[in-house]
């Protein structure tokens, strides 16, 4: 069989990744192309283009660049017609993958969307398009199969892929000897993937750095990002920055404070307490604010449907109050406990690993009914 896949930014590439992994052990046969990052070129995907390429997100953002993303759209388009594979897998990154949904859907190919677009927190009218487009919806959230049943849609729920990422997980034997010799209790800064949201995010994390002199401080920079980049935001703090180590920094750190999206989720499922942040383009925040539909936007918080995880987001993402909910992290031991206990539950609620071999058999029982 060929595969298709489209993953637009880190977290995507990284479960794209491991359901082609899962792929290739039922059709050990597959052919394998598309659009993402380092993770599914490791597993044997040809890349077209890279998520480097696609690292736009707001309204404003998504409107400035949209001759760039315009481009990227017409030679995914030609791309898949030119490979033309069995099923179009489309992961996340909905503003560019709904539009690929009905083109691929328009030219008689298959289309699966691997890990729901959050139809649930806006945009529930574009429902009626996944039933248009959409041959096969696998979620990885517990409450988007009732949502979507909601609408008389039945959807495939595989369970979250990060727990078998989580599971393979084997921590770095010297991480502590080569990152924190003093042994000082860590806290981890996650200020996300994409450059504009570091640009936003980390100089206000960085600002209450010097406040917990006690504390290491440690960046989870991504693999992908220049070097210079990052170093240009911290080199007047004290801190230290690591690379692709996120879940070597996660398991030594005591606290953490993290840019919402898939950091915050795993944050939680390896048991640290956090505090969520955010802080995007003030425009693209007013516009968001009108279409928004949930409560919370952290992800451990949907999941329980409660607010576990303080949100500090855009105004009330300052120094001043990341320094209040910081400290309290760090020292009220009732509030960590009733934190952890929460992350007990989330893993709970998203069941054991095994959400990409899951989604794989499916995928490939859909193609063998054809």
């Amino acid at each position: 069989m060929k595969y298709y896949f489209i993953a637009g930014e880190a977290s995507g590439d990284l479960h794209a990744s491991n359901l082609a992994r899962a792929l290739y052990q039922l059709d050990p046969e597959a052919e394998m192309r598309g659009y993402g990052g380092d993770h599914m070129s490791a597993v044997g995907i040809k890349l077209t283009h890279h998520i480097r390429e696609m690292d736009y997100m707001g309204f404003v953002e998504v409107a400035a660049n949209f001759p760039a993303i315009y481009r990227l759209l017409k030679d995914a388009r030609r791309d898949l017609m030119s490979f033309r594979p069995d099923v179009l897998i489309l992961v996340d990154y909905p503003g560019f993958n709904m539009r690929m949904a009905e083109f691929a859907r328009k030219q008689g190919l298959r289309v699966v969307y691997y890990i729901s677009p959050q139809l649930w927190a806006w945009h529930s009218s574009r429902v009626n398009a996944i039933r248009r487009n959409v041959h096969r919806m696998i979620t990885i959230l517990p409450f988007e199969k009732e949502f979507y049943a909601n609408y008389g849609l039945d959807v495939f729920y595989a369970g979250h892929p990060l727990l078998d990422v989580i599971a393979r997980y084997e921590p770095a034997a010297d991480f502590k000897k080569k990152y924190n010799p003093g042994n000082n209790p860590i806290i981890a800064l996650l200020p996300g993937s994409r450059r504009q949201e570091i640009a936003r995010i980390l100089p206000t994390m960085l600002q209450v750095t010097r406040r917990f002199p006690e504390y290491q401080f440690i960046v989870g920079a991504a693999a992908g990002l220049g070097k210079g980049y990052i170093e240009r935001f911290v080199r007047e703090h004290p801190v230290k920055i690591i690379y692709g180590q996120t879940y070597d920094l996660l398991s030594n750190a005591y606290a953490a404070i993290v840019t919402s999206g898939t950091a915050s989720l795993e944050t939680a499922l390896f048991g640290v307490p956090q505090v969520i942040v955010y802080k995007g383009n003030f425009l693209s925040y007013l516009i968001a604010r009108q279409l928004v539909k949930v409560n919370y936007i952290g992800l451990p918080n949907l999941i329980l449907n409660k607010p576990s995880v303080r949100e500090l987001i855009q105004k009330d993402f300052n120094a001043f109050l990341l320094y209040d909910e910081l400290d309290r992290l760090v020292k009220n031991e009732y509030y960590r406990q009733t934190m952890l206990r929460d992350f007990a539950e989330i893993r709970q609620k998203l069941g054991g690993p095994g959400a990409s071999e899951r989604a794989a058999r499916e995928i490939v029982r859909m193609l063998n009914e054809k």
